[in-house]
């Protein structure tokens, strides 16, 4: 028999019904936090849907809309006479008058699109495109607009949108991760842009590599174990795994140890898998070509964008590719000409490449492909040199290939200069809407309970874009 003292016994009980009463409460915020998904919780489309993944390439910085997809013929008549409106109330900088494209525009394939000189090589896959020219965001600065772009908000800490759609469809391969981003830069957000925020943490992106690093490094660290066999390594982790559910039973539901449990049981799985997706070798030279990667200025974004056809076609959910040129990048104040076409030589062979090998593989059907930066830039010059831009989230383009969207079209516009999104705009929340109708979720629905409400991806706005379905 054990004796205990007044006070132990005291604070046993105390600790017990603690304990009772948090089991319920976390019980009950897990029920809740299933509202909106399938019963019993398995993750499954709301409805049939017209993609089965992601692929979303970032172009950090912000490129210019009218240098690139959005040609309008009205500025560069007006180069260098004063904005015959106002401004933005709230703007990052000062600008000074219009600032005509330094780049010529042609119009390509049967849609007739005209695309800048910056991008010949997606100019020919033009039919391919569904062109968004009517985007519209909320904030001018670099963090808040990465933020809204990539989470759904600019000031509070939310799950990024790959770890939202991992979580209302799963995986389809239980040996790799259902979210993974290529070379994600570090700063404007950070880990915040691929985070699972209040989801549970198995839901969060699997990160290689990151921005300062070159895509050769991009590698899951410590993902074989040279001095432990496959075996060995299962029987430890059986014993870890019978650990952690035994505590499991004792705590009762418990968020952070279920997903520390899912991610040991994917690493041991990833060794089997991981390193074949990542060996390029296994391609032949005339994809590596197709993608760049036999060219130095392309090679390090031509391999994120083949290693994310690798990881689709494996059944990766979300697969999401940064270019984040920590010189350049494309947030071109001053320099302009010089940086926009330095970006723009890296990026579009490779994106070219990937959309004719997904087509050409029969995956972009299936592939939903975004292509944008956090927002775009201002018609008026920035600097005495008038070779600069300031941040524009009044107007800018975005685009989407493939994945159940309509081909060879522009969606919406902005004003004749390119400063305001006024004809059919897209809220950063109604494209994050549009992304999940297209994966069959119903963003109303795709639902999670935290802090006492119900979050989703688009807060309490958003709507479908119906005009650019197929």
């Amino acid at each position: 028999m054990i004796n205990l003292s007044r006070r132990k016994q005291l604070q046993s009980c105390c600790a017990g019904f603690g304990s009772l009463a948090l089991y319920s409460l976390l019980a009950e915020e897990s029920r809740a936090a299933m509202k909106g998904m399938p019963q019993g919780g398995t993750p499954l489309p709301h409805f049939p849907a017209k993609a089965k993944r992601v692929i979303f390439m970032f172009m950090k910085g912000g490129p210019s809309h009218m240098d690139t997809f959005d040609y309008k013929p009205q500025l560069q008549k007006d180069d260098g006479k004063p904005l015959p409106f106002d401004k933005p109330r709230v703007q990052f900088a000062p600008t000074g008058d219009l600032l005509g494209s330094p780049w010529k525009f042609k119009k390509y394939g049967q849609s007739g699109i005209a695309v800048s000189e910056l991008f010949p090589n997606v100019a020919e896959c033009v039919d391919d495109l569904c062109i968004i020219n009517s985007m519209h965001g909320s904030n001018p600065a670099h963090g808040g607009a990465s933020m809204k772009l990539h989470t759904g908000s600019d000031v509070f800490v939310r799950p990024s949108m790959g770890a939202w759609v991992s979580y209302g469809l799963g995986t389809e391969n239980e040996n790799l991760p259902g979210f993974i981003t290529i070379c994600p830069t570090l700063a404007h957000g950070g880990t915040q842009n691929w985070g699972s925020g209040f989801l549970p943490a198995n839901f969060a992106g699997t990160p290689l590599g990151n921005a300062s690093l070159s895509s050769e490094e991009a590698r899951v660290k410590y993902v074989k174990n040279a001095r432990l066999s496959l075996e060995t390594q299962r029987m430890q982790l059986d014993l870890t795994q019978e650990f952690n559910r035994e505590f499991l039973k004792t705590t009762g539901p418990d968020s952070t140890l279920d997903a520390r449990i899912k991610s040991f049981e994917l690493a041991f799985r990833m060794q089997t898998e991981m390193p074949a997706a990542l060996d390029l070798s296994q391609e032949t030279a005339k994809t590596q070509q197709q993608y760049g990667i036999d060219q130095e200025k392309t090679a390090d974004f031509g391999r994120q964008c083949l290693m994310a056809r690798r990881f689709v076609e494996r059944g990766v959910r979300f697969v999401q590719v940064t270019h984040s040129n920590t010189e350049v990048q494309w947030d071109q104040h001053g320099g302009l000409k010089k940086g926009h076409e330095q970006n723009a030589a890296e990026v579009d062979k490779p994106i070219a490449g990937l959309l004719r090998d997904l087509k050409a593989r029969g995956l972009l059907d299936e592939t939903l492909v975004v292509w944008g930066g956090e927002f775009g830039r201002t018609p008026t010059c920035q600097g005495a040199t008038r070779d600069g831009r300031d941040h524009n989230p009044e107007g800018f383009t975005m685009w989407m290939a493939g994945g159940g969207v309509k081909a060879g079209i522009q969606y919406g516009a902005t004003d004749e200069y390119g400063y305001y999104a006024t004809e059919n705009k897209v809220h950063i929340h109604d494209m994050h809407a549009t992304i999940l109708h297209l994966m069959g979720l119903d963003h109303l629905r795709l639902t999670y309970r935290h802090a006492g409400r119900d979050f989703r991806l688009t807060d309490v706005a958003g709507k479908v874009v119906d005009g650019i379905i197929a």
